[in-house]
């Protein structure tokens, strides 16, 4: 007698090896102190929230820490968008130059992020960068390196230009609301009053 398995039991049986491995390499993975601190780190950042730890791992070798001084320029307007920048410590101005003044668009603190276009191709910044606080620690995560990751899993890189929509979302919800409450008559700043992910 010819006993025959059902594909659909078959089927069940693969996805449950499948998870069930997926599951114990995680639990089996074991995370140096350095990598802990910089997946919880990354885990308050709003382009990585919904990435599991396996996915934010991608990144860490391309963290590269920077200590700026007060005043000190991250970048200019215009400049190439060429790397994504993570606050670990400290505090950053976003400031628009308006003919020969800079007027304050939002600062940022810790766990913010900034210069997001620098996930799209081609683009330049559309902010000035300054460092508000005494001393000041950046993660600087480079284009290229970014580029490499997105290429190697259209998993993480459909799922970080999600969070990203979703903060563009949620600025343009701010601008069309100040807008209407000011009547069209309001400082940029104002349109930035809720945004504690970067920008």
């Amino acid at each position: 007698m010819i006993f025959i398995v059902s594909n659909k039991k078959s089927k069940k049986k693969q996805l449950f090896i499948h998870y069930f491995s997926i599951i114990m390499f995680f639990f089996s993975r074991k995370f140096s102190i350095e990598e802990t601190n910089l997946l919880q780190f990354l885990s308050k950042v709003r382009l990585f929230q919904n990435l599991s730890e396996t996915q934010k791992l991608s990144f860490l070798p391309y963290l590269h820490l920077r200590n700026y001084k007060q005043n000190e320029v991250v970048f200019f307007r215009n400049d190439p968008s060429q790397a994504l920048y993570l606050i670990k410590e400290g505090k950053v101005s976003l400031e628009l130059d308006i003919e020969e003044r800079f007027e304050s668009v939002i600062q940022l603190e810790t766990s913010a992020s900034f210069g997001h276009n620098s996930l799209l191709p081609k683009t330049k910044r559309i902010f000035n960068a300054f460092v508000t606080s005494p001393l000041c620690q950046i993660y600087v995560l480079p284009q290229v390196n970014i580029s490499d990751v997105f290429k190697r899993s259209p998993e993480i890189k459909a799922q970080v230009l999600e969070n990203l929509s979703y903060i563009y979302n949620q600025n343009l919800y701010d601008l069309c609301k100040i807008y209407r409450e000011k009547r069209g008559f309001f400082e940029l700043a104002e349109m930035f009053t809720n945004v504690v992910w970067g920008t």
